[in-house]
C-alpha cells in the first residue's frame, strides 16, 4: 500500500502540473524556468550524490551494458515489425520511436531514488547515462530516415557531450573511482537539492501533456503503450534474469526500462517530420498508464 500511495501522490503532482498549465499559472516561460531548474540543478545533484562514493567498475559492468543494449534493440526491432506497414510515414516513425524511448531522467531516476536504496539509485544513474547515449542517436536516425528529414547526428551527439546530467554522472564516477572525499555539508546540501528532482520533473511533465481527442488513433496508441510499458520491461525482466545480475542491477534495470515514453520524443518528432499530435498523445497515454504498471513492477521487484 505504501508503494501505491506514493505513486498516487506522483500522479497528483503530475496532474497538478497539467492543471497549472491549463489555468495559465504555468505559462511557457515559467515552465521553461522549472525545466531548467530540474535539468541543470536538481537532476545533476541527485546523480552526483548517488555516484560520488562508488567506483565506475562496480556500476558499469559489461553485463549491464550488454543487457541494456539487447533490450533497447529488441524493443526497437519489435516496434518496427509492428508499425512498419502504417501508411503515414510521420506516424510510423513516431510509433517506432515512442515504443522504446524511455523517460529515464524526468521520471525513472527520481522515482528509483524515492523508492529504493542508494545502491539501486547508483545503478539507475548509470543506466540513465548509457541509454541516453544510445536512444537519442537511434531516435534521430529513425525519424530522419523514415521522414526524409535533414538531421545532423553530429549536432545531437555534440549536444549529449554538453548534457549536464551526463557530465555530472561522469564527474561523480570519477570522484568515486579516485576515492576522493566529499565534505559532509556539501553532500548533505546536494542531497537536499536532489530530492527536488522528482516533484519538479513531474510538474514539468504534467505541464507538457496535451491530448487531442478527435485525433486519437486507438490502435496505434494502444500498440505504443503495450510495447513501451508492457513489452519493454518484460524483455528487461527476461534478459537480466538470464544474465544473472545482482539484485540492485535487476531492480534498477526493470524499473527504468518500464518508464513511459520520454517527453523529448515530442520535440524530436516536431523537428524531424514526425506526427507531433500523435507524439503528444502517446506521451500522455504512456505516462498515465505507467502509474499502474510501475506499481506492479515496483511491487514485484521490491
Amino acid at each position: 500500500m505504501e508503494v501505491l500511495g506514493r505513486l498516487l501522490a506522483l500522479l497528483a503532482i503530475l496532474l497538478a502540473g497539467t492543471g497549472l498549465r491549463a489555468t495559465g499559472a504555468l505559462d511557457e516561460r515559467r515552465t521553461e524556468r522549472l525545466n531548467a531548474l530540474a535539468y541543470y540543478v536538481a537532476l545533476p545533484a541527485l546523480i552526483f550524490v548517488s555516484t560520488y562514493d562508488r567506483s565506475v567498475a562496480d556500476l558499469l559492468t559489461p553485463t549491464l551494458l550488454a543487457g541494456l543494449l539487447v533490450v533497447l534493440t529488441a524493443t526497437a526491432g519489435l516496434a518496427w515489425a509492428i508499425h512498419r506497414n502504417r501508411s503515414s510515414r510521420p506516424r510510423r516513425s513516431v510509433a517506432v520511436v515512442q515504443s522504446y524511448h524511455s523517460n529515464l531522467g524526468y521520471l525513472g531516476l527520481p522515482l528509483v531514488a524515492a523508492t529504493f536504496d542508494a545502491e539501486v539509485t547508483a545503478v539507475a544513474s548509470v543506466i540513465l547515462g548509457v541509454l541516453s547515449l544510445a536512444q537519442v542517436p537511434l531516435t534521430v536516425v529513425v525519424l530522419s530516415t523514415v521522414n526524409g528529414a535533414d538531421a545532423s547526428l553530429g549536432r545531437e551527439l555534440a549536444g549529449l557531450a554538453r548534457n549536464p546530467v551526463l557530465a555530472t554522472l561522469v564527474a561523480g564516477l570519477l570522484v568515486g573511482s579516485a576515492g576522493l572525499a566529499v565534505p559532509a555539508p556539501v553532500a548533505t546540501g546536494l542531497d537536499a537539492v536532489g530530492s527536488l528532482a522528482l516533484p519538479l520533473a513531474l510538474v514539468c511533465v504534467g505541464a507538457s501533456l496535451r491530448i487531442d481527442l478527435p485525433g486519437v488513433d486507438l490502435g496505434a496508441t494502444g500498440s505504443v503503450v503495450a510495447l513501451k510499458i508492457g513489452a519493454m520491461p518484460a524483455l528487461a525482466w527476461a534478459v537480466f534474469s538470464v544474465l544473472g545480475v545482482d539484485t540492485a542491477t535487476f531492480t534498477a534495470s526493470v524499473v527504468m526500462l518500464g518508464t513511459p515514453t520520454a517527453v523529448s520524443t515530442f520535440v524530436f518528432a516536431s523537428e524531424l517530420g514526425g506526427d507531433a499530435e500523435f507524439a503528444s498523445l502517446n506521451v500522455f497515454a504512456t505516462t498515465l498508464a505507467s502509474i499502474g504498471t510501475l506499481f506492479v513492477l515496483i511491487s514485484l521487484v521490491g
